[in-house]
């Protein structure tokens, strides 16, 4: 059965099955003639054909038998005394063959709604039942988490370093061994992140819609906003997707709280992947359909003082109107910030004290539905304050 379900992905990589309109345009499907695609992609090594019976897989020096699961050990560096850092792998594989899908977390260890996310998706599979292989790490840049930090002890992120380099510095090596002893061994690639610094996301993908691997991983998420984006450099989306391991960051909430519906959000979105792509048949497929953004921009706060915002998180916004205040402490001034264009509010800042210049309000723009034709990618510049 798994071999016939991700012609369907395919045909939504193609641009080829009809999807719902964007929520904002009335709901309403465009007419579209359908075909069935005569090959995979260029790119999606999820997608080609397997063999009729799965073969263990071998990961970090152990094999996995068909048909089980197992909890490895990644050990990337060294703590200061000089024993080794550990860092648990979760690996679900399956009885029957298919694609090895990725799910990485906590790449920025104050980032933990991604963690629980991988523990649902993990524990909840069966491996008799699962076409293909699931490895999960929870929590990537473990010696930031038992900090509660975004960074590694010497102030460098993690996720500009990839691929890595073995002889380079502590964050280069630490991606090094990540990217070469399991991301290379995978098909697809699924990086989870938060905002950052006190920001939180609507949950969306960040994606290079114009890769056809990456299209057609995207397009499976169900109803997730979709912002049509180029990776930035050293990011492990980017290092993996040139690598031949098509990759999306999957964005949803804010740092250091476990928010029950944005793990909520991305669990079902990496459930209607794995049906999606045909390694589950049990979960349902997720047909309603978000918007993609061709544009996004900050909205930056002009003065310093208390940000106390007037809009939640989705909130459609039209230009002129108020998005929050920030209000001077001491001299109890107020200054306004106002919706530049009209969007949709897909990341904001958290009610807090704020600089001059702070981004505080993420406004999608230029929404489709998935059938539209693509404008240009965003460059990095354009949404430098995300989290990934």
């Amino acid at each position: 059965m798994h071999m016939l379900l991700p012609v369907a992905l395919l045909a939504l990589a193609a641009g080829t099955m009809p999807l719902a309109a964007d929520e904002g345009a009335g709901g309403d499907e465009p007419s579209v003639t359908t075909r069935s695609p005569a090959a995979p992609p260029r790119g999606a090594p999820f997608l080609e054909p397997r063999g009729a019976r799965a073969e263990p897989f071998a990961l970090l020096g152990d094999s996995i038998a068909p048909g089980s699961s197992r909890q490895l050990s990644w050990a990337a560096s060294e703590l200061f005394d000089g024993l080794p850092d550990d860092t648990p792998v979760l690996v679900v594989h399956g009885a029957k063959p298919g694609p090895a899908l990725c799910l990485t977390a906590a790449i920025h260890g104050d980032e933990l709604n991604g963690i629980e996310i991988v523990r649902r998706v993990l524990h909840a599979l069966e491996p008799d039942r699962l076409a293909g292989t699931v490895i999960g790490v929870p929590i990537v840049n473990i010696q930031a988490f038992r900090r509660s930090s975004r960074y590694l002890p010497d102030r460098r992120d993690l996720n500009r370093y990839f691929p890595g380099s073995p002889d380079g510095s502590a964050a280069s090596r630490i991606a090094h061994s990540l990217f070469h002893d399991i991301i290379l061994h995978c098909d697809a690639l699924v990086d989870l992140h938060t905002g950052s610094f006190e920001r939180t996301n609507l949950p969306q993908l960040r994606a290079d819609l114009h890769h056809a691997g990456v299209a057609a991983l995207a397009n499976g998420f169900g109803a997730t906003v979709i912002v049509n984006s180029q990776p930035q450099t050293g990011t492990l989306r980017q290092a993996a997707t040139l690598a031949g391991v098509p990759a999306v960051t999957l964005e949803a909430g804010g740092p250091e709280q476990v928010e029950a519906h944005q793990v909520k959000h991305g669990v079902r979105g990496i459930e209607a992947l794995l049906h999606t792509l045909g390694m589950t048949a049990d979960s349902r497929a997720w047909d309603e359909r978000e918007a993609t953004y061709l544009n996004s921009s900050w909205v930056r706060a002009d003065h310093g003082g208390i940000l106390m915002s007037s809009v939640e998180l989705g909130s459609t916004v039209r230009e002129g109107q108020l998005l929050g205040r920030v209000t001077d402490p001491i001299s109890n001034d107020s200054a306004g910030i106002y919706a530049p264009s009209d969007g949709r509010v897909i990341g904001m800042a958290r009610n807090q004290v704020v600089m001059p210049g702070f981004a505080a309000y993420h406004l999608g723009s230029a929404s489709r539905g998935r059938t539209g034709p693509l404008g240009p990618q965003l460059s990095p510049d354009e949404i430098k304050d995300k989290a990934e």
